[in-house]
């Protein structure tokens, strides 16, 4: 995985066979951009929307914005081209559909070398069946595999429920063990992990209350479908001033020299461990990204 902190608060989905949309995306305030060859793309159009996306990518005038390609799933017949496509057009990743089981992504990684693929190109794993479920960990752990460069999970409620049968209610009751899951796989793996789509993108209510739920969670951001969905997500996963101060006061406190050696100090009246100056950092980490992100 990259070393490299990046803000993933939103990902946006963009059709490749939509090239006003590949276009709009340009101007978006958005951190991560998914552009589609995937479920968004029909069949009939696949080639063309390989191109225009590969044409896209390599145009340029995405700034800053983290540009993923989401290539068909490896044992359909547009894979092989989609790769090769995806390799030339140097996106910052490439996102797989269907991972079942760290081999998915060993062989990726594997094609990818043989394509001469560039070193920093990540990979992204869709979790979307019951079989990545039971292999989370697993999975995760491609995260520390060099050799595999996996760096983020995206999770696929939609397709989660349909291979289960699960009902995607308000809430997602029945699916919390399944994102916890992946959040603890994610984490032991060293990787981010971003959140499912909301599907009714009129409903603002809605969507705020799931992005709060994701938040909670541990998820570092949400996947949309609609561009109007884009500054509730933020909202929802950047860190408030609250935490950003607290978190730059304890690691403050435990820079001083008298508490170089202590586990535990006690920072505005409260008992704080190391283990919250390091989650301190992660949050001081991912404020600075996201304001140089706005700076630019």
């Amino acid at each position: 995985m990259t070393d490299t902190l990046r803000p993933r608060r939103s990902a946006l989905y963009m059709p490749g066979s939509n090239t006003r949309a590949l276009e709009k995306a340009k101007t978006l305030d958005v951190d991560c951009l998914i552009l589609d060859l995937e479920d968004a793309v029909a069949p009939d159009v696949k080639q063309d929307a390989r191109q225009n996306i590969t044409a896209a990518v390599k145009g340029g005038g995405y700034g800053d914005r983290e540009v993923v390609i989401r290539v068909n799933g490896m044992d359909t017949p547009w894979a092989g081209d989609d790769l090769v496509a995806a390799v030339n057009a140097a996106p910052d990743a490439i996102l797989i559909p269907k991972v079942n089981a760290p081999a998915d992504l060993e062989r990726v990684a594997q094609q990818l070398k043989v394509l001469d693929a560039p070193k920093g190109l990540e990979l992204w794993a869709m979790m979307e069946t019951p079989e990545a479920m039971l292999n989370a960990a697993a999975i995760g752990a491609c995260g520390k595999d060099a050799g595999v460069n996996l760096s983020c999970f995206i999770m696929g409620t939609n397709d989660l429920a349909k291979e289960t049968g699960a009902r995607l209610l308000p809430g997602r009751t029945v699916m919390i063990p399944w994102l916890m899951t992946c959040v603890a796989a994610a984490r032991a793996g060293g990787i981010d992990i971003i959140d499912g789509v909301y599907n009714n993108f009129q409903d603002a209510e809605g969507f705020s209350a799931e992005c709060a739920q994701g938040a909670d969670m541990g998820m570092d951001g949400k996947t949309l479908i609609h561009p109007k969905q884009i500054e509730a997500c933020h909202a929802a996963f950047s860190p408030s001033e609250d935490e950003i101060a607290w978190a730059r006061r304890i690691n403050a406190a435990f820079a001083e020299p008298e508490n170089a050696g202590k586990g535990a100090i006690q920072v505005d009246g409260k008992m704080v461990e190391r283990l919250h100056a390091e989650m301190g950092r992660r949050v001081i980490a991912i404020a600075d990204a996201i304001a140089a992100r706005s700076a630019v």
